[in-house]
Order: C-alpha cells, then structure tokens, then sequence
C-alpha cells in the first residue's frame, strides 16, 4: 500500500513497523511511565493485549496530577477454545500473581486477564509460553480466535470438525518473529533473515476478522455474526464440507447511519479437502479491496456489499481456482449450551457450568475459581470455553464423573448451574467499564443485578422459564452480540441504553432498535408491558423474539 493523504494512522502505523515491533522494546524498558508510547499501544494489540487505565479513578488521579492508572488486558489464543488441566492451573496461577485475578471468559472462545501491570507483561507471557500458550494475534487487524460449536456431544465427528479451528487458525498466523523477540528475548532477526508473509504482508488487514465453525443444530458460536462462518455438513456419519457463510459482522457507530450490524451470506458449499484454500482467499480479497480510509468502514461486511456479493464470490473462486457448489441443507436448532451432564458417543462425560458473563472468581461466598482449581488438579478433566462464556469441564472418563461431581458439589457449583433461571443463562455481557476505553456504560459489572429486577417481572407473567436471550453491552460495538439477542441492551452513556428487541432464538435474524436511552425504570417498564402482551398474546411455544417479530410491535415503535 502506497502512502497517501488519505492513510489512517493506524495503516502508517502498521506499514512502518518492521513486522510488529515498532519501538515497543523501547517503550517497556521506560520506567517513568505506565503506558506505552501512542503508536506501541496499536502494535500491541496485534500481540494480543489492550493498554487500559482504571476508569474508576481518572478523575482521583487527575485531581492529584497524577498518571492514569495505567494496566493491560491479555487474550490468549485458543482455536476452539479448548485447554487442559495443566494450562488451566498455570492460568489460575498466573492471574493471581499478575494481575486482577479474575479469568474472564470472552464471546470469542477464549479467556482474557486484566490489570498486568507494564513490568509484569513479559513474566506473564513467558509464564504462558512454559505451557505452550500464547497470545499471537488475539487482537489486532488480524484473523483472530477461530471459534468451534463448543460441547463435544453435539457430534460424533466434533473431534474432525474441531481441528479445523486450529488448522485454520495456523493456515492464518503473521509470520514475523516480533512476538517471539519482544516478549520470550529470542535472538534479533536479521532483516533479510525475516521471514516473508505473503498473507498479511507489510499492512496487514483494514480490521479485525472472526472466523466461526458450528455443527448444525447447534449455534452456539452465533455463526453468521462472523466474517467468515463454515457451517459442517455431516451425512451418513461422514463430514462432507462446509457451507461457507461470508459478512457477518456486529459492530456501529452511534449516530452514524452509515454502520449497521449485519448477518452472513452463505455463498456455497466447499468440500473438506478445499476448505482451507478457500477460507485463505476470502481473507486475501478482504485484504486487498477492503476500506483503509475510514476505519468504520473497514469490515468485511462493508466490502461485501460495497463489492456485490457476486463479485467478492467470483474473486474468491478466481483465487482459489474453486467454485462454490450449491448450499447443502442445514437447520439451526439451539444457540444456548447445554448446562450440566452430558454424554458424547464415546461414552465420556461433559459438564457446563454456568459462568456469569464470563467472571471466574471467588466472591461473595462463592468459589468457583477454587473449585476449577481442584477440579484441575485431578488432571481427570479438559477445560473448554464457550462462545456464551461458559465452561465445559470436558472429556471425563465415566470412572472419573463421579470425582468430579463431588467437586462441583462440594463448591456448590452443581447447586449454582442447576438453580438459576433461564434468563440468566442465556445472558452475555462485555467487560465495559471499568477497563475498556470505548464504553460509555456498565455491562458486566451492571447486568446480574437488572436480571434480578427482571426476573420477578417474568415470574409474574409465568414466563421464569422461558429461555429469553439477554445481552448487554458498554458500547455500539456489540462485542457480547446485542444485535441478534431477543432483548438487546447497548449502552449510550452513563446508565442509559438503547433497547433492541425481535432477534430470533436461533441466531438468524438481527433485531432493531425498539427504543433509545432509557434508564433502568424505563427498560424495566417496557420489558413488563411486552412481557405482558407475550403472556397473553403469543402462538404456542412462540419464543419471545418471534412473538416481538410477528406482532408489529418493532413497527409502532418506529414513530416514537
């Protein structure tokens, strides 16, 4: 890419890094600040970490002239989200020593830790790296974490579908070393000695790009939210290929009529043994075509219907030398886990546990950080994280099940996952404030207490059981996937949310603005009246966002 006065900064950036590196070398070794030097903290990103300051107390600091209190975010990347006993208990480990201690479980499948300190980055990455762990490309203008349907009962074939998340995941690494020199001090590449990365080359891609792979009927990964989603088509016990899904994609701008959340469009069927060859030129043409200009207009989903769906589908087949065969049948059933025991065609054990938007710790007489612990300690279990941010314990042998069983009663974990209300396991949050830059209201901190308010509300119309999808998020950037939840939350400032409503319960159909910046006495007033008319009015077992979708309910609220 040509420099050029419309060149972002983030792309000159990029251009001019030799490979990632910039001056972050540099910038660590700088202690008189907490921070990193303004374009260092872009590259960051690319080696999977956010610089973040507490926001809870700018304005302490900044009242006593002092520096932001300066931390960072570090994501792992984990293709299909799946770890054992040994990585988990070096996690565990890790978190308590460098940073909040919590494990956040991510929407992407993946687990993050807040609160590193500068001088505790490369000791957490290197205690990462004695396991095997890393966090390449787990941010940044990168294919990141490839997810997978999570639960290995949904199939007898999961295992083969699931190596298709880490191959792909591979297949779609930066091949600079700058990672492996910054972080773990290996010896400095010569220039020439570096090697060529004929994907991503010196600009990398115009934004981040999400991959998902989910084996029908389970959705549990919210496929055509992704820029690339690979729907498995098994027949006769066989995995045939993939139906490719291409533009999903959730992120906007509040104000800007420009942006929209929009769904996949699925292109064809491919079969197995072409799959990655495919998936690799989807990314080229986004790397070639893509907006760099305007950032917000830079996702694949604005590439696809800027190009025509044709067009971005011929190019690919042009680069690939392989054409899409039609799409193959498929039926999404369930996007929710499946919370408890279950048991795969082998014979083994999984158990969900519910995690409340993702937070493992210890609080309020609830252990569910030591738990897991114990549970690791008995190397009798895996670890493998959901896309709803919950937990598999995962791959118990039936002589095993009931060890582990003790453990989660014991720590009342079974008790925990059994007893809460549907609702509250189908909700998702983001981080948001304290930490995040972008948020302009509470998620995770906010949301379990507005489902207490909530749940008297469904109770008194019958409804506690009905499984509603509820998602909130800080900001318009719909990382916890507000915009294909049947009750969709985004925040617009401090303590005010839009209210988005009518995604259907399986995950093809976003929902649309119902309301704008109502506070927790409006959206309670409002979920109480269509809470109502559900009751009352609904066809059948009607989920609650078809009943919204069907009723002209969306219609009404256009003219307010």
């Amino acid at each position: 890419m040509a420099e050029s006065k419309k060149e972002t900064q983030a792309e000159k950036v990029k251009r001019v890094s030799r490979g990632l590196r910039g001056t972050l070398a540099d910038s660590l070794k700088d202690e008189h600040t907490g921070s990193l030097r303004s374009d260092d903290q872009l590259l960051l990103k690319f080696h999977g970490m956010y610089q973040q300051d507490d926001r809870d107390r700018r304005d302490e600091r900044a009242l006593k002239k002092l520096e932001r209190l300066y931390s960072f975010m570090i994501r792992l990347r984990i293709p299909g989200g799946m770890i054992g006993p040994v990585h988990w208990e070096a996690l565990h480990n890790v978190a308590g020593e460098n940073s909040t201690g919590t494990i956040k479980i991510t929407t992407r499948q993946t687990v993050q830790l807040h609160g590193i300190l500068k001088s505790k980055i490369k000791p957490t990455i290197k205690a990462f790296d004695s396991v095997f762990l890393d966090s390449i490309a787990a941010c940044g203008d990168v294919n990141r974490n490839v997810t997978c349907t999570s639960n290995p009962a949904a199939s007898p074939l999961h295992k083969e579908v699931f190596g298709y998340a880490g191959e792909i995941s591979r297949s779609l690494l930066p091949k600079t070393r700058a990672y492996y020199e910054i972080w773990l001090d290996e010896n400095l590449l010569a220039e020439k000695e570096e090697p060529e990365d004929p994907l991503y080359k010196d600009v990398y891609l115009p934004r981040k790009f999400k991959i998902a792979i989910a084996i029908p009927p389970y959705n549990d990964v919210d496929l055509f939210t992704n820029d690339i989603g690979l729907i498995a088509i098994i027949e006769n016990g066989q995995l045939l290929g993939f139906n490719v899904s291409v533009g999903g994609g959730l992120g906007t701008t509040h104000g800007n009529p420009d942006t929209y959340p929009r769904v996949g469009t699925v292109f064809g069927f491919i079969p197995k043994k072409d799959i990655l060859k495919v998936v690799y030129e989807i990314v080229t043409v986004q790397r070639d075509f893509g907006n760099r200009e305007d950032r917000k207009l830079s996702r694949l989903k604005y590439t696809l219907d800027r190009l025509g769906v044709e067009f971005y589908k011929r190019e690919v087949e042009k680069r690939a030398g392989i054409s899409f065969e039609p799409t193959k049948d498929f039926q999404f059933t369930q996007r929710s886990d499946d919370f408890g025991w279950k048991q795969d065609a082998a014979g083994n054990w999984h158990y969900t546990v519910f995690v409340e938007n993702g937070r493992v710790c210890d609080e309020h007489g609830y252990n569910l950080k030591t738990a897991l612990l114990e549970v690791s300690k008995t190397r009798r279990a895996t670890f493998r994280f959901t896309c709803n941010q919950n937990l598999i314990l995962s791959d118990i042998f039936p002589k095993d099940k009931d060890l582990i069983e003790s453990i989660l009663v014991k720590f009342g974990v079974h008790r925990k996952t059994a007893e809460v209300s549907p609702i509250r396991k189908n909700s998702i949050a983001c981080v948001a404030l304290n930490t995040c830059s972008l948020a302009l209201a509470e998620a995770q901190r906010y949301l379990p207490s507005l489902i207490d308010k909530i749940e008297p509300i469904l109770s008194k119309h019958g409804l506690l059981d009905e499984p509603i999808s509820i998602r909130m998020t800080g900001c318009p950037n719909g990382c916890a996937r507000p915009y294909i939840s049947e009750i969709g939350l985004v925040g617009t400032s401090y303590g005010k949310y839009n209210l988005h409503l009518g995604a259907d319960a399986e995950g093809y159909r976003l929902n649309q603005k119902y309301k704008e910046d109502l506070d927790e006495t409006s959206i309670l007033q409002e979920l109480d009246g269509l809470f109502g008319k559900f009751s009352k009015e609904r066809n059948g077992k009607e989920s609650f966002g078809d009943f919204i979708n069907r009723s002209g309910i969306l219609k009404k609220a256009s003219s307010f």
